[in-house]
């Protein structure tokens, strides 16, 4: 199956949201409780997927602004990160767009949605993009960390290997020559 086959649109403060459920409590809690408060404070933009012949919510992403900064203790991933900028343009900070959250529906799971959803993600920063945005971060905990690396993404520092999450990012100009 593929994103193609629901309804997307972007969650709105009085939305009334459809029934919820993934294996991460923590997931279910940011959808049903949270996503539209950071919306109304303008923290990040939720984005739903829905069956609307079953009435569910089939999965969903929280998008928000940040940046990838430079630092002089990890100069070897910092110099791969930037090799495909030019000279000219090279910076100590990066503007990008972070997934904070991402999460399919126990029901729908393991149909390939995720990878359709980064891929979405890379389409709308770079078709029509509103603002400049290089790259699409993400804290990946450690089970999804594989996902996000089949899904192009590199580790922005050693510093966090052994921490619950992974600084990961991923470069859209890659997207575009792809």
């Amino acid at each position: 199956m593929t994103i193609d086959n629901y309804r997307f649109l972007p969650l709105s403060i009085n939305y009334e949201l459809k029934p919820f459920k993934s294996k991460d409590e923590d997931l279910n809690n940011f959808l049903l409780e949270d996503a539209q408060k950071y919306l109304f404070d303008l923290m990040a933009v939720t984005y739903l997927l829905e069956d609307v012949s079953n009435e569910k919510t089939v999965a969903y992403f929280s998008l928000l602004n940040d940046k990838i900064t430079f630092d002089p203790e990890q100069r070897s991933i910092w110099n791969r990160l930037s090799r495909r900028i030019a000279n000219a343009k090279r910076r100590k900070h990066y503007p990008a767009v972070k997934i904070g959250r991402l999460a399919i529906s126990e029901t729908y799971a393991g149909q390939g949605l995720g990878r359709d959803i980064i891929r979405l993600i890379k389409y709308m920063f770079t078709h029509g993009n509103r603002t400049g945005c290089r790259f699409i971060t993400v804290d990946a905990y450690q089970d999804a960390i594989g996902f996000y690396q089949k899904c192009g993404f590199d580790f922005i520092s050693e510093k966090d290997a052994q921490h619950i999450t992974r600084s990961m990012y991923y470069d859209l100009k890659r997207f575009i020559d792809e």
